[in-house]
């Protein structure tokens, strides 16, 4: 994870450097398009994830036995009382948002919550509970804004190519190695989060197993939601693919052709690291 992030980087210094140096952007600009990117998504990311999801978020007297649970983890884990959230599918899953401890949220679907048992589902609750405990959504929302800028940079290749050309004319500069530069920062920065929460999935699965003392719930529970994910009419499925970077599993119609691009692990490479975990524990 470590070295992911070192890697992540070093490719963002190249890709500033390259805007300031040759694309003749100034400093200034910079800071502001990055800036107010990063400021929108940290403040409102958990508003937008739960609005976009339909998640309701629940009361205590609406949903009793789903706020305990989370309440005594959250006892254990050392964490204050995230907001709770219900999302009205038959897609099993789960996610956490928010931009610190005390402004977190966790929501469930109604699916999860009616197919789990209640160490499933409390091993699930402890998994996004650790994702608000590592701050995962702040990390992945640091590392992924000028990524953005640099998707962005890509999509409006036209209005920044008229621009660029007016202000470089005579230079020497071509808009065409700009927007090459923008799509290798892009690709690279995507294969690199993609890897980054990939490991903090790995994590949050440690974290779920230490708070719980039972990794093998953990297991069980995300066997269950891979086979029944694969028998949920495809609307529902859509309902959260939107959150799937968010999602305990991913809610995908298709799976990635290679595991590069994926933002979990492999149910199977996940499952055999908690049943490792479970054997130390044991011993």
């Amino acid at each position: 994870m470590l070295f992911t992030m070192v890697m992540l980087g070093v490719v963002y210094l190249a890709f500033l450097a390259f805007l300031y140096y040759y694309a003749g952007i100034s400093t200034l600009g910079m800071v502001i398009i990055a800036g107010g990117l990063l400021l929108l998504q940290y403040f409102y990311s958990d508003r937008l994830v739960l609005w976009s999801t339909g998640a309701r978020e629940v009361s205590e007297s609406e949903a009793p036995e789903l706020h305990a649970m989370v309440t005594r983890l959250c006892a254990i884990a050392n964490l204050p009382m995230p907001r709770i959230a219900i999302v009205n599918t038959s897609a099993p899953n789960a996610f956490a948002t928010g931009r610190s401890q005390k402004a977190s949220a966790v929501a469930v679907t109604s699916g999860i919550m009616n197919q789990l048992n209640r160490d499933e589902l409390e091993a699930v609750l402890a998994h996004e509970l650790t994702h608000v405990k590592n701050r995962d959504a702040t990390i992945m929302t640091i590392a992924s804004f000028l990524s953005t800028i640099a998707f962005f940079l890509v999509r409006n290749f036209l209005f920044f190519g008229e621009a660029y050309d007016r202000r470089s004319r005579g230079s020497g500069g071509s808009i065409i190695v700009v927007w090459l530069i923008s799509l290798l920062v892009w690709i690279l920065s995507f294969i690199l989060i993609r890897a980054l929460s990939r490991y903090r999935e790995f994590a949050a699965d440690r974290g779920s197993a230490i708070i719980t003392g039972r990794p093998s719930h953990l297991a069980s529970a995300l066997m269950k939601i891979s086979s029944i994910s694969a028998r949920i009419p495809t609307q529902d499925m859509r309902r959260v693919e939107g959150s799937n970077t968010l999602n305990i599993v991913p809610a995908l119609s298709g799976q990635p052709v290679f595991n590069l691009f994926s933002t979990h692990p492999s149910t199977e490479a996940r499952i055999a690291a908690l049943e490792k975990m479970s054997q130390e524990m044991e011993a």
